[in-house]
């Protein structure tokens, strides 16, 4: 019925996964996130084409990830380094890209998404702030606060870890 549609997302599915990915997490909550939009988006198709589709899909994944209600039901993240990880071991970095991603995991949704947006989609406040249907000033405001929330949890996580 819409072939424009389906041209779009054989064109762009990929990036829209990898963004629902870092909205989420989580690989296949991502995949359901895109999954719920798309198919919102398939029956507005022929206004949203008109429009910009790219921006129409980003903020409705970023606001229907922030409203959604359910959680994971698994709380479990890999969030230290193995006991006899060699400094420049492949297990090393691993264990550092799972803390970063269990530190993302303790923002609040908003934050994540501000996070995301800035420095993934490489938005700018004002954007970020139409997406999100607040003002630029509370985008930084988020964006302060899930840095230092993240800055705090890497040096306590850092000082832990050289203790002897």
């Amino acid at each position: 019925m819409h072939e424009g549609f389906e041209e779009y997302v054989r064109a762009r599915g990929d990036s829209l996964r990898r963004l629902a990915y870092l909205i989420c997490g989580d690989r296949h909550l991502g995949e359901d996130l895109l999954q719920e939009v798309l198919v919102k988006a398939y029956r507005r198709w022929p206004r949203i084409e008109a429009e910009q589709p790219d921006g129409y899909i980003r903020t409705a994944l970023v606001r229907t990830h922030v409203s959604w209600l359910r959680r994971r039901s698994s709380g479990e993240r890999p969030g230290t380094v193995p006991d006899g990880a060699v400094p420049g071991d492949f297990t090393e970095g691993q264990a550092l890209r799972d803390e970063i991603w269990s530190r993302l995991g303790g923002l609040t949704r908003t934050q994540r998404a501000v996070m995301v947006l800035r420095f993934y989609e490489d938005l700018d406040d004002h954007s970020i702030a139409e997406i999100l249907r607040c003002s630029p000033s509370t985008v930084r405001v988020h964006a302060a606060r899930a840095l230092a929330r993240l800055r705090a949890g890497l040096q306590t996580a850092t000082s832990e870890g050289a203790k002897p």
